[in-house]
């Protein structure tokens, strides 16, 4: 007997608030799309943002980069896809071994995510494991043919000189390089200069 008088409140309150409800709601929906765009912004859905983000990077268990950046902004429904970290960078990067090989400092990157490739540019800044630093503007890794390199003016400093040139090429782990037009005085020991 409850239970039935129960059901019939429940019934008659329902069929009084449902009209009500569905009123209020087709009058409260008003999707003004320029007030939707000005909510959500028109690329924020597509990106995934963060702040203060550490990416670490492995192979078969062996840690090979640690990055550090103050802004991290993923995008997988551009064409191409991209992974940006800006604002202070730093990436570390490790031998086989577990020893730091260079580390890399720059204030933006982007990286490709379906070809590889990564774009890094403004104060760009390398140390070697043998204490060379690479400065430029931008460096450009290229995953197909494993190398980095720039068309910007460069600037090496070794132990014992400093280079200067437009352009580089290097392999993964700096270890050689080239500067394809060098510029300013390279020192050369006696006997080395070829008649």
């Amino acid at each position: 007997m409850i239970n039935s008088s129960l059901t019939y409140y429940l019934n008659k309150m329902t069929r009084g608030l449902l009209p009500g409800v569905l009123l209020c709601t087709a009058i409260a929906c008003n999707n003004d799309p320029n007030k939707i765009r000005a909510l959500t912004g028109k690329g924020n859905a597509q990106e995934d943002r963060a702040k203060d983000v550490t990416v670490i990077y492995s192979e078969q268990g062996k840690i090979k980069v640690k990055m550090y950046a103050k802004e991290f902004v993923r995008n997988e429904t551009a064409k191409p896809a991209y992974i940006d970290m800006n604002r202070d960078i730093k990436a570390v990067f490790y031998d086989d071994s577990g020893n730091i090989a260079n580390t890399l400092t720059a204030d933006s990157s982007r990286y490709y995510t379906t070809q590889g490739n990564v774009i890094v540019w403004d104060s760009v800044h390398i140390i070697s494991r043998k204490g060379e630093q690479l400065n430029t503007d931008e460096l450009i890794w290229n995953q197909s043919i494993q190398k980095f390199f720039t068309e910007k003016p460069v600037r090496i400093t070794t132990p014992t000189e400093i280079l200067f040139g437009n352009g580089m090429e290097a392999n993964s782990d700096f270890t050689t390089y080239k500067i394809i037009n060098p510029t300013g005085t390279v020192q050369v020991n006696k006997g080395e200069v070829p008649q």
